[in-house]
């Protein structure tokens, strides 16, 4: 397996482009089920988890072609209507051809998903709400399997916990639904907006985007169309995290200005970094000020919130400074496997239950380290930069998964940062 090398203690100085949003871009794609015709889809990453979607769409029959960072994507009719254990356990995502599976052909089998450990991440809303708009589930042997009696209908469904990815698919499965769906307390990430610009752009009719109330009037086809990947906001926060670990002054490019109201108003409370919006919104200049003493405390929530894809790279950011700190997990239950790391770096940590308490200390110490997820990985990133010495990242496969060609990046900002090939 390939690994990170990085010798720390550098400052971070220059520009980063900032890739599409991954948590956009596989609903997006999932999406290309709901039709046979084409979309084209720009400003996609090369990440893993993209090919691993574009392996399991494949294999239901669509045929996707690939130019530079954009995808082009038409579905015909699949000979099989079941997707493997083999093309889903890598990624949670892959659950997102249920809906579309089932609202296009009227039956679909798909594998319980795999992806970061990071929580029990129970599939159950996606059924249930599914279940509400007339689909029959046999849960058997990891497999799901839905198959619905004539059409599928609109449905009121009220999300007992909000959850993205039931949102997605419910969203998804709707656009082909006979009637009105009404899904109450969706989940708001920009993401999700995403997705819905882009079906409203296939012809969809969809209402509240971007609220807790989504409103869904079912059509019988879709067409295909044309459509540019929002930025992806948390690779965006992570190299803001980088800079304030490191400091240095980082210009972070081909943003909007959704993500850039979004990242300051996360990080208003790091009172020595500085945010300043570029550009109209495309670039955000980041700055790390003078030190000053911090006692920060942030729960994790739902957007608007604090993301808990941030958690672990804030962690690491505030490993040296002034002050102690406290971070509160409420998303997922077993989002602190980084900790122990961490500690074998010099970090000064301490995991009380949901909450993780960081004293700063003035020196942390290379070592050789393993991330256990995606985002433990960059934030075992962010602390080897911030380290005395040379540390080694192992499992960075993670990485990968969401990252596209972060050594490059920060390379390009003054890291010494390499990949050492397997």
């Amino acid at each position: 397996m390939d690994k990170i090398e990085i010798v720390g203690g550098k400052p971070l100085t220059g520009a980063i482009n900032i890739s599409g949003a991954k948590n956009a871009a596989l609903p997006i794609m999932a999406a290309s089920l709901l039709t046979n015709k084409r979309l084209t889809i720009s400003n996609i990453p090369f990440l893993s988890d993209i090919e691993s979607m574009i392996k399991l769409l494949q294999s239901l029959n669509v045929r996707i072609k690939r130019s530079g960072n954009s995808l082009s994507l038409i579905s015909s009719k699949p000979n099989s209507l079941s997707a493997s254990y083999d093309l889903v356990r890598k990624m949670r995502a892959s659950f997102l051809i249920l809906g579309p599976l089932i609202a296009r052909y009227g039956k679909a089998s798909v594998s319980l998903p795999g992806g970061c450990a990071i929580g029990t991440r129970p599939v159950n809303l996606h059924i249930e709400g599914l279940r509400q708009m007339g689909v029959n589930f046999e849960i058997e042997n990891g497999y799901v399997s839905g198959k619905i009696n004539g059409s599928l209908r609109g449905a009121e469904i009220k999300l007992e916990k909000v959850s993205v990815g039931a949102t997605e698919n419910l969203i998804l499965a709707a656009t082909l639904a006979r009637g009105k769906t009404i899904i109450k307390n969706a989940a708001r990430e920009p993401e999700i907006s995403d997705l819905c610009n882009m079906l409203i752009k296939m012809g969809a009719e969809i209402n509240g985007v971007g609220t807790k109330k989504i409103i869904i009037k079912g059509k019988k086809k879709l067409e295909g169309c044309t459509y540019k990947i929002m930025p992806d906001r948390i690779e965006s926060g992570t190299f803001v995290l980088c800079v304030f670990g490191c400091t240095g002054t980082v210009l972070l490019k081909n943003l909007n200005m959704e993500v850039c109201n979004h990242l300051i108003k996360i990080f208003k409370k790091l009172k020595s970094l500085e945010l300043k919006i570029l550009k109209e919104g495309r670039n955000l200049l980041v700055k790390r000020l003078n030190d000053k003493k911090i006692f920060l405390s942030i729960k994790t929530k739902e957007y608007p919130g604090f993301p808990t894809d941030l958690q672990a790279q804030l962690t690491s950011a505030l490993l040296k400074t002034k002050g102690k700190s406290e971070i509160e997990e409420n998303i997922f239950e077993n989002r602190f496997m980084h900790v122990s790391e961490l500690i074998r770096m010099g970090a000064k940590l301490r995991q009380k239950g949901s909450k993780v308490i960081i004293n700063g200390t003035d020196r942390l110490n290379g070592a050789e380290v393993m991330a256990t997820d995606l985002r433990a990985s960059s934030s075992l990133v962010i602390a080897g930069l911030m380290a005395h010495g040379k540390t080694i990242i192992n499992r960075v496969y993670h990485l990968d998964r969401g990252y596209e060609n972060i050594e490059k990046k920060l390379k390009q900002c003054g890291a010494n940062i390499n990949r050492l090939k397997k």
